[in-house]
């Protein structure tokens, strides 16, 4: 690889006319990223873990009813409001454009969560807890978050590097589709696109300059690296 060679600029697109709300993806999260389930009495107050969810709405009268379906997880915003307001830097943005968290300085003050428009980041109640066999499953590659720490989607890091670090070794730059995230690999539909952004021959560059593309809650100017292609008629 070029070490001259700009950093990858990584980002997502979601195609809401091939998603049907299946949530392999959410599945797929889960089991990749060593997410634990609080229960219903913990989720029941508000304390449910999901790196990603399936948000539900409907549009139309009756019985003229159409079900959408949209995936929401971090939006790695280039204008982050989480970052600027952590007393301890515990999160941050790397040259790669994705929003970081440094899980071992987290003091769990939930300033970032308080902050985040997109209600995607999450907080650890309890250490978490896996029931036999459960506990053999668990991703060697990723740290278990203990108690008192906020978390969220990391486009699957652990999987970024693994990609940087095998195109490094065959001496060329990252190719398209050398880093698959779970949630896009899982994806039945297809409908969920990753790459990097600043390759203007990428299917993710591409797909984003769509004229059906557009960023959640674009007005409030975070800037997101998620583009959601909108659903036809």
């Amino acid at each position: 690889m070029n070490e001259k060679a700009k950093k990858p600029q990584w980002a997502m697109v979601i195609d809401l006319d091939r998603c049907t709300g299946c949530e392999a993806c959410v599945v797929a999260c889960r089991v990749e990223n060593n997410i634990p389930t609080v229960g219903p009495e913990e989720a029941a107050k508000g304390r449910s873990i999901n790196w990603i969810r399936i948000e539900r709405y409907f549009e139309g009268e009756y019985p003229d009813v159409k079900v959408k379906f949209m995936p929401v997880l971090c939006q790695h915003c280039e204008e982050a409001p989480c970052e600027p307001v952590c007393p301890v830097y515990a999160t941050y943005h790397t040259d790669e454009g994705l929003n970081a968290q440094v899980y071992n300085r987290c003091v769990g003050t939930r300033y970032c969560a308080n902050n985040c428009p997109y209600t995607v980041r999450f907080f650890n109640f309890f250490d978490p807890k896996w029931d036999a066999p459960l506990d053999k499953a668990l991703n060697p590659e990723v740290s278990v978050r203990t108690r008192g720490v906020m978390e969220k989607c990391t486009f699957c890091i652990q999987r970024i590097r693994k990609g940087e670090e095998k195109a490094k070794d065959e001496g060329r730059d990252v190719r398209d589709g050398d880093v698959v995230p779970a949630c896009v690999q899982t994806c039945m539909t297809k409908a969920m696109y990753f790459g990097n952004i600043a390759d203007p021959e990428s299917e993710v560059s591409k797909l984003s300059k769509s004229n059906r593309a557009s960023r959640l809650l674009e007005e409030l100017g975070t800037k997101p690296r998620v583009f959601y292609l909108n659903k036809g008629d």
